[in-house]
């Protein structure tokens, strides 16, 4: 096959992709899923960072159309300090344009350009991921406490990677057909759940939950762990943790303070 022919095939298998996608009430978001790594150091890479985000790119991605926006810090996870940056958009095409429209954005731009001249470094490294929303849960959730008691609270962020796409394909159904109901069901309030298109360690999938503290984590954990629903899907043959997960991480974050989602 000719690179011509590859590329009009691939164009074509998009465009079609995302007409679906947008004839569809419950169409799976695209999540853009950013890591800034940070250093504790003179330079004060964190509050920098942090004053950026929120005068300049929280409003510059805002004004963009982003449909989910949120921001967090690292609180227990490894290669901390990081900050973590999510934006969902119903297709690809709203995500090129989401794109187009940062680069016209003379504000946005001009800060931009402010923040990378300052001296020192203004962080260590980033990386993207790219998620697909699933089926079952197809965009990020937006939680918007008006309990100002609950303003600092948990989040989880956990991948589980499979060994191939059947066995990563069995356990995305696995939450489609009741997992996530479940979560619901025992107090674990999910924000996301999304398969990774491009990133590191495929195939794999990751999802973020939300507590008010620790204590409800481990309390609302306890529920689902022990819920005879749950003890049903574990056991269901094919769907083993054995047979479809080859490795979980997880790590805790909080919402920085100007975060819509939280």
């Amino acid at each position: 096959m000719t690179r011509r022919k590859i590329l009009s095939t691939a164009t074509a298998a998009a465009g079609a992709a995302a007409q679906t996608q947008a004839q569809s009430p419950a169409a799976r978001h695209y999540i853009v899923m950013r890591k800034l790594f940070l250093r504790n150091s003179a330079d004060n890479q964190v509050a920098k960072l942090s004053e950026f985000l929120e005068k300049a790119a929280l409003p510059a991605v805002q004004r963009s159309g982003a449909a989910a926006v949120g921001f967090f810090a690292s609180q227990l996870a490894p290669d901390s300090p990081f900050f973590l940056a999510l934006s969902s958009y119903p297709t690809l095409a709203a995500y090129e344009a989401a794109q187009a429209k940062l680069s016209a954005d003379s504000a946005y731009q001009n800060a931009l350009k402010a923040y990378n001249s300052a001296p020192g470094l203004r962080f260590m490294r980033y990386e993207t991921t790219l998620l697909r929303g699933f089926a079952g849960f197809p965009n990020m959730a937006i939680n918007v406490s008006p309990d100002a008691a609950k303003l600092n609270r948990l989040f989880e962020l956990r991948t589980y990677e499979s060994d191939d796409s059947s066995s990563l394909a069995e356990k995305i159904r696995m939450f489609n057909e009741g997992e996530i109901s479940l979560f619901q069901k025992s107090g674990l309030d999910p924000v996301f759940f999304g398969e990774t298109v491009f990133g590191q360690k495929q195939p794999n999938l990751t999802y973020m939950l939300g507590y008010d503290d620790w204590n409800a984590r481990d309390a609302n954990w306890k529920k689902f762990l022990s819920h005879p629903d749950w003890i049903k899907l574990r056991t269901t043959p094919g769907w083993s943790d054995a047979e479809i997960v080859s490795n979980i991480s997880s790590m805790f974050l909080r919402a920085l303070p100007f975060s819509p989602m939280r």
